[in-house]
């Protein structure tokens, strides 16, 4: 396995290729990058990615059902839907509704990350 950090960065260059209206989820991550089984060290690397340079939407990583179960580490526990709503994501009782719909899948759009993976 990576260390954390080399794992860390693999995760944000992804995230940040997540479109504008989509969302996908912590295990569709840890399977594309090659760590299967990872999706907790995902949630890890979202919530540690609020202050990254450049930025990581992490507001559109969700869970396997589409719940938005990382909604308590942002600064407030509505943000995370807020900026989903502002993507034109409905959102009720914190799920996202038309999840299979919205649902990107990284492995069946990239081939490989657009930027260099970190060693």
């Amino acid at each position: 396995m990576t260390d954390n950090s080399s794992f860390f960065d693999q995760v944000y260059q992804l995230v940040r290729q997540i479109p504008k209206g989509r969302v996908t989820t912590y295990g569709q991550i840890a399977e594309f990058i090659g760590q299967k089984g990872s999706a907790r060290m995902v949630g890890w690397a979202m919530n540690a990615s609020h202050f990254v340079e450049p930025p990581v939407p992490a507001h559109r990583v969700v869970n396997r059902i589409g719940l938005l179960t990382g909604k308590n580490h942002f600064q407030t526990p509505d943000i995370m839907q807020k900026m989903l709503e502002g993507e034109g994501i409905e959102i009720v009782n914190d799920q996202v509704k038309e999840f299979k719909k919205l649902l990107w899948l990284p492995g069946k759009v990239l081939k490989v990350l657009k930027v260099p993976r970190v060693p």
